[in-house]
C-alpha cells in the first residue's frame, strides 16, 4: 500500500473524491465522460487525474486517441467501504450517479465532439 497521506491528500480535494467515487460504481471511465461529469476543462480534469494517478488512486489504459481511467488494486477497502458508506446521501453525488447514466448513453466519440463544440462556441462569445 501507498503512503496513506498522499491517498488522503489526492481525496481531499472535492472533484477528485467525485472521480473515485463514480469509480467505485463504474469499472472505468473515459477521460472524456469524466471531463462532462466535472464540467470543467480538459486541461483541469487532466491535472486532477494526474495527482490521483501520482498518489496511485488510479490508473490509466490508453486505446488510440482514448484514455480510460480506473482505480487500482491497491486502493484500500477500508477506505473504499468509508466512503461508500459516507458518500451516499451527499447530493453532489447523487447528481454525479443520474448525470453519469446520461453520459454514460453516449459513445465517447460523440461526447468528445460536443464538448469540443461547446468549447469552439466558448471561445465565439
Amino acid at each position: 500500500m501507498h503512503e496513506p497521506l498522499s491517498i488522503l491528500k489526492a481525496l481531499a480535494d472535492g472533484s477528485r473524491l467525485r472521480v473515485a467515487a463514480a469509480l467505485m460504481e463504474h469499472e472505468e471511465l473515459c477521460v472524456c465522460q469524466i471531463t462532462e461529469l466535472l464540467q470543467l476543462a480538459t486541461a483541469t480534469v487532466s491535472r486532477h487525474m494526474s495527482i490521483l494517478q501520482n498518489a496511485h488512486v488510479v490508473q490509466s489504459r490508453k486505446i488510440g486517441r482514448w484514455v480510460y481511467y480506473r482505480l487500482t488494486d491497491e486502493f484500500p477497502e477500508l477506505l473504499r467501504q468509508w466512503l461508500t458508506r459516507d458518500l451516499a446521501e451527499s447530493p453532489q453525488i447523487l447528481q454525479d450517479r443520474k448525470d453519469l447514466t446520461t453520459i454514460l448513453s453516449y459513445d465517447p466519440e460523440e461526447l468528445c465532439r460536443m464538448q469540443k463544440k461547446r468549447s469552439h462556441c466558448d471561445t465565439q462569445e
